[in-house]
């Protein structure tokens, strides 16, 4: 019986390759199959918030820097829902972060070959390229599929400030929705952060705080809690032109510019900033705003927990002032960090390294392996040292699916633009 070799296996199902899927699905010459062991998609399902919107404009789908005309469009999704016109009156670039949601579902049920519940359990090489083992996590029934190339889209996931252990009483943001509830009825909250996510949290909590007796306090270590840079022309950076430009940096200046770009990458919305200054202010006109603290410069160090009560060990770094307040519940809004499976960890001989946790990727986003290889990884996690901003950012995520579509197909199904923006990074550009 002869074995059914697929040109491309996805190794998880979020919005990175759930793209490819949608467009690879206008590519008939390309067969490909995804798989992902969650029970179905949901995006980012404990911050779906009301009045939360996504930080990039619609027109960052999952097709449309690609293909404008594609059925998987976010405005052909309004469009078959019957609310285009609402969405006309909206007048809005940025959309809903729960309608982002609702549109990759759709996307999701459109697609035949993306399997949920679908546990890869290990990859290893073959002469057809790669053997792939997937667990049913219902029945536990274990099939194996070949192909050609592999595309790693496994994502984040939480990250946790150094022997803190996440439990009923101390909640990672990506979890506070389910949370809530419980939340808003302890006597006190501790939001710990200073991006979007913590600063979200704390307008929802400052919100709801009228209906419930909890203190709050927000707590970040940055210097302040800054706006996110909205700048046209600073935005410039998140750009194919841009991202082939970083590229070409050494690695050492990569990690500088990282650095640089914290403005445009990090920091809070300034609708956001104003809502909440806002409120803050209207409390403060009858003298209600003295259970409400917010204090930047302030590192977390350490959090023991005594009968269901927490005591939150804290540095002022900048007065070298150790200190330590008591709460019912924190909600960290600590960030991501990359979700990479263990079995890449376990090629580790078998592949190129900018650092010990970094590995190398080339410009059409495939590992590097040691030797001539005619069979690829590609990979759409942990590449901020390699390319920058398009290592997380919705927009260039399409940029990397074409690149990765184009490779895989041998040909130029999609093709890439260039001088795209007014700046140039080099002379001559």
């Amino acid at each position: 019986m002869t074995k059914k070799i697929y040109d491309l296996i996805g190794v998880g199902i979020g919005p990175f390759n759930l793209g490819i899927a949608a467009l690879l699905d206008d590519v008939p010459e390309v067969e490909a199959i995804f798989f992902d062991q969650e029970e179905s998609f949901n995006w980012h399902p404990g911050m779906l918030i009301e009045q939360t919107d996504l930080q990039v404009p619609f027109l960052a789908d999952l097709v449309t820097f690609a293909k404008p005309t594609s059925r998987y469009s976010f405005l052909n999704f309004v469009h078959e829902k019957n609310r285009l016109y609402q969405f006309y009156f909206y007048r809005r670039f940025d959309i809903p972060r729960r309608e982002y949601n609702l549109y990759t579902k759709w996307v999701v049920e459109q697609l035949p070959n993306c399997h949920f519940k679908s546990e890869v359990m290990n990859v290893t090489k073959c002469s057809e390229g790669y053997e792939v083992k997937v667990k049913n996590t219902v029945t536990n029934e274990t099939h194996v599929y070949f192909t050609k190339h592999i595309v790693v889209g496994t994502g984040s996931v939480p990250f946790l400030p150094e022997n803190v252990v996440q439990n009923e009483h101390i909640i990672h943001t990506s979890d506070y929705l389910q949370a809530a509830e419980d939340i808003k009825n302890a006597r006190s909250v501790l939001v710990v952060g200073s991006g979007q996510s913590a600063a979200e949290v704390f307008y929802e909590l400052l919100e709801n705080q009228k209906h419930f007796q909890y203190s709050l306090t927000w707590l970040t270590r940055s210097p302040q809690i800054s706006q996110l840079e909205m700048a046209k022309l600073g935005q410039e950076v998140f750009s194919p032109d841009y991202v082939s430009y970083f590229q070409s940096l050494s690695y050492s200046k990569r990690k500088d510019a990282i650095d640089r770009m914290d403005t445009v990458r990090n920091g809070v919305d300034k609708e956001t900033l104003i809502n909440i200054y806002n409120l803050l202010y209207n409390r403060s006109v009858e003298g209600k705003e003295r259970n409400i603290t917010i204090q930047p410069l302030t590192e977390i160090t350490g959090i023991n927990e005594t009968d269901g009560k927490l005591e939150v060990h804290c540095l002022q770094w900048e007065k070298e002032m150790e200190f330590s307040i008591e709460v019912d519940k924190v909600v960290l809004a600590t960030g991501y960090k990359p979700n990479i499976p263990q079995w890449i960890w376990d090629k580790k001989e078998e592949l190129e390294w900018e650092s010990p946790r970094e590995f190398k990727v080339d410009e059409k986003f495939r590992l590097i392996q040691k030797g001539k290889k005619d069979h690829h990884i590609y990979i759409s996690t942990n590449l901020e040292h390699s390319h920058g901003t398009a290592a997380t950012n919705l927009s260039l995520a399409v940029m990397r699916n074409q690149a990765i579509i184009n490779d895989v197909a041998g040909k130029e199904v999609y093709p890439i633009p260039k001088n795209t923006i007014f700046q140039q990074f080099v002379p001559g550009d």
